[in-house]
């Protein structure tokens, strides 16, 4: 397995999407977090998802030369509407306009509607903590998990990302997590692999549980801790989806088929200005951070967050990712 630069996988993915038939731009916006989610060992929402955006550049799943539209409804709501294009240069749109919302209101809430997936929610949150505010996303995508006594699909994996600035340009706290058990590439990968799947990731299509992948990708998975992650990933829902006037994800067909109409996804972030109520954020934080840095092998997420400059890449994806990059 190669060591490959990230600023070589960076390259290659504007490469292969420029090739597909995406504009410039577009394939620099998205390849960066492409590039990014690799950096930090994130392999399913990095290369992993190139070959799938690049086929559907070609089918016209997703169009790689929509420009988005930026409103700004109330003082602190920014709306991009993404126009059936790819969220991250949906985001890049609106990213100056939210910040500015948040500074002069202290609070602000910026949408995105009709996009492709946004792949690795967090790391949009991250860019707007690096940029000084305490920022909440949350995203929808295609059906695949079934409520806790139920067998049929109605939410997506549905993840919600939280990032806290240190009031440094770095990042004091991060996560990112699905609100099903597992993000429905761990099963796709498992069942490449021909590998078991652990009990209580998901049911079978009679709602059984299984540790069959195969099984389990014509099933449904299961929510994080049973009726609690239930609860968040309809929260996320409402959010990404009902807020934004998006689909609701059981009108997503699978973020990976090459055809079938745009993913028209949502996504909303709450952007806060730290002080905007105390100016004791940054000790309150100091002092969560030191509260759990005293405990031996207790960890803040995501504190002092920086990514590799290299990535392990299977041969045969980065075999693939040559060939689309020519």
């Amino acid at each position: 397995m190669p060591q490959v630069a990230i600023a070589d996988i960076e390259t290659a993915s504007v490469q292969a999407m420029t090739n597909a038939g995406a504009a410039p731009e577009v394939a620099a916006s998205v390849a960066r977090a492409v590039a990014e989610a690799e950096a930090h060992g994130n392999v399913i929402c990095g290369l992993y998802y190139l070959e799938s955006y690049c086929t559907q550049l070609g089918t016209g799943r997703v169009d790689g030369h929509a420009k988005p539209q930026v409103a700004r409804p109330r003082p602190a709501a920014v709306f991009v509407d993404a126009r059936h294009g790819f969220a991250q240069p949906a985001f890049d749109k609106g990213f100056e306009v939210g910040l500015a919302a948040a500074r002069e209101n202290g609070t602000a809430v910026m949408s995105i509607a009709q996009s492709h997936t946004c792949t690795s929610l967090g790391y949009f949150t991250e860019r707007l903590a690096r940029a000084g505010v305490v920022a909440l996303g949350t995203t929808n995508a295609s059906a695949i998990v079934a409520p806790p006594g139920g067998k049929d699909r109605v939410l997506g994996t549905n993840p919600i990302a939280f990032s806290v600035p240190d009031g440094s340009g770095g990042i004091a706290m991060h996560f990112d997590t699905a609100t099903s058990a597992v993000a429905l590439g761990k099963i796709t990968m498992a069942k490449e692999a021909g590998d078991a799947i652990p009990t209580g990731w998901a049911t079978d299509a009679s709602g059984a549980d299984t540790t069959d992948p195969t099984a389990a990708v014509g099933g449904a998975l299961k929510s994080a801790a049973g009726y609690k992650g239930w609860g968040i990933g309809l929260m996320v829902e409402v959010l990404a989806a009902a807020l934004t006037g998006s689909v609701l994800s059981t009108d997503v067909q699978g973020l990976k088929l090459p055809d079938g109409p745009p993913h028209r996804l949502g996504q909303t972030y709450i952007l806060i200005d730290p002080n905007v109520f105390s100016d004791r954020f940054g000790s309150a934080m100091e002092q969560l951070i030191a509260s759990v840095d005293a405990q031996e092998g207790a960890r803040i997420p995501g504190n002092q967050r920086a990514g590799a400059t290299t990535a392990n890449v299977p041969d045969a994806l980065w075999n693939k990712v040559q060939k689309l990059a020519g």
